[in-house]
């Protein structure tokens, strides 16, 4: 089944923040960051059940070479990333989007 891929608006925010002070870090790193979270939405394209539950009906994907996790939710029809979020946050700061 193919479900479509809705992103919440808060997530936009939580990207750009990653990137530019990635890329802050070091020239490219941004980019890099940018490809790590298209391959795990690529991954949850593919199969978004994979991803173990952690609150609710919330999954988290761990993203390759970077402290984040990708905070997603899955209905029969969409899967809704709820956040991109650095793995040292308290997970206080995204429970409240499930």
């Amino acid at each position: 089944m193919s479900r479509i891929v809705r992103f919440r608006d808060e997530v936009w925010i939580e990207l750009r923040d990653a990137v530019l002070w990635y890329e802050e870090r070091e020239p490219g790193l941004g980019a890099d960051f940018i490809r790590a979270f298209e391959a795990i939405v690529a991954n949850l394209e593919r199969n978004p059940m994979i991803y173990p539950v952690v609150y609710k009906t919330a999954r988290r994907a761990v993203m390759r070479r970077f402290p984040y996790h990708v905070i997603h939710a899955v209905t029969d029809d969409e899967i809704v990333i709820v956040t991109v979020i650095h793995s040292h946050r308290h997970p206080r700061r995204w429970k409240s989007r499930v």
